[in-house]
């Protein structure tokens, strides 16, 4: 009987462990993250789609804009993880990494940039609702996909000696400004058939309708943009005019502040631009030069300090009294050996190439006039300002600007077909 009750009380103990087991299973079934989309070998999880809508949420709120049909933001919000997820799964096969002291790095600037110290920074980033660490991963992420595009698109771009020529002797070349612009975006369907080019400068041009109306810029960006700043409004910050594509200078060139453009037609699609603001941005090419020549008394085992100090304040004296020549004296007496065989000619020098105790004294000299002797980390020093001037930067710098210019110019054309292109290349399935 005994045997019995214990095999009994067995069997009661395994059906509840296996009881509990089942359990267990199914409610770590019921709180397993759902899939909702697979991208290429990659998966979207319900969980970070739903986190990705709040953020959108909130930031459309903080713009003070307006929050599209449930169904509008889904979608925009879905292309954006999707077109994430490709570009991460890419900077992870090509081995593109962003380090700790990268990211700290720019976190510092982001908070310089915004007036923050970084403790500031981390203290704002939490009143506003938001988790510190994911924002750093966020970001992080962002200098991924930074990384990855400048990479792959710049591949993409020549740049000939022919273009770099024609750009010199443009006008664009001669423009300073920058313009503060936000864009919408209404691509063509692939492929790019009259149908299709038809049925999205249809829709530009309603939406276009809806602005001269008084529609909100942003809330129609965010609603219909097809480009990735969609969700903050079509905000594409400052840009430099002549890094943008012709066509979309044409568009803002005829608008003041506040105003936005017809929709202008890009190999891609239809753009409306609104000018929010214009400034200054890219400095003179003009650099100012000074010619001088100098005196160095420097001590040594055989001249202290204090015989320096006294030779360079007689050698004064007689550069007063005209009982010397410069050069000759520069070349008896200077310790300079650059420069004391040319009678302490020193030759055209700009801003950056002297020491700050040196530049300072040759700033403030008239041309002709000699200076006191003052003191360096290299001894003391009488100079003389022969003549000042302001020119160009060499040919070489012009060029190498010029390249700089076309090349983000052309990167952000490039830009919008590499992103179409990587879209229409993966394999998307929605669950």
């Amino acid at each position: 009987m005994q045997m019995i009750n214990s095999l009994k009380a067995l069997l009661n103990k395994t059906l509840i462990t296996a009881s509990l087991i089942a359990l267990a299973t199914t409610t770590s079934a019921a709180s397993l993250d759902k899939i909702i989309a697979i991208v290429n070998d990659e998966v979207i999880l319900e969980s970070d789609f739903k986190n990705s809508l709040k953020r959108a949420v909130n930031q459309i709120k903080r713009q003070r804009a307006k929050v599209p049909s449930p169904q509008v933001l889904q979608s925009q919000v879905m292309e954006q993880m999707i077109t994430r997820t490709i570009m991460l799964k890419m900077a992870s096969d090509q081995g593109i990494k962003v380090t700790d002291r990268q990211l700290n790095t720019t976190i510092s600037q982001i908070a310089k940039n915004n007036g923050m110290s970084l403790a500031k920074f981390r203290k704002a980033i939490i009143a506003q609702g938001q988790d510190y660490i994911a924002t750093r991963e966020k970001i992080r992420t962002d200098l991924l996909i930074r990384k990855l595009q400048e990479g792959n698109i710049s591949q993409r771009i020549q740049i000939s000696d022919r273009e770099i020529q024609n750009f010199l002797r443009s006008q664009a070349s001669k423009n300073n400004a920058e313009v503060l612009i936000s864009d919408i975006l209404i691509t063509i369907k692939n492929p790019i058939t009259p149908k299709n080019i038809k049925e999205a400068k249809t829709k530009a041009n309603d939406l276009y309708e809806k602005l001269i109306a008084g529609a909100k810029f942003s809330d129609i960006a965010i609603s219909n943009s097809s480009a990735n700043t969609a969700l903050n409004g079509g905000d594409m910050g400052w840009r430099k005019i002549s890094e943008l594509p012709a066509s979309l200078v044409d568009a803002i060139s005829p608008l003041s502040s506040g105003q936005f453009s017809k929709p202008t037609r890009t190999p891609t699609g239809y753009h409306m631009l609104l000018l929010r603001e214009t400034r200054n941005g890219i400095k003179s090419l003009l650099i100012a030069k000074t010619k001088v020549r100098h005196i160095l008394i420097s001590p040594s085992e055989v001249t202290s300090a204090t015989q320096a100090k006294r030779t360079a304040a007689q050698l004064y004296q007689r550069l007063l009294k005209h009982k010397g020549n410069f050069a000759e004296l520069a070349e008896e007496h200077s310790n300079d050996p650059g420069s004391s065989s040319q009678g302490g000619e020193l030759g055209w020098t700009q801003s950056g190439q002297m020491v700050p105790e040196f530049e300072k004294i040759m700033n403030r000299t008239k041309i002709g006039d000699i200076s006191l002797p003052f003191k360096s980390r290299f001894g003391w020093h009488i100079l003389e300002v022969t003549d000042r001037k302001t020119e160009n930067v060499s040919n070489l710098a012009q060029k190498n600007q010029a390249r700089n210019v076309i090349g983000k110019r052309k990167f952000n054309e490039e830009k919008d077909n590499w992103l179409r292109e990587i879209r229409a290349n993966a394999y998307v399935e929605f669950k």
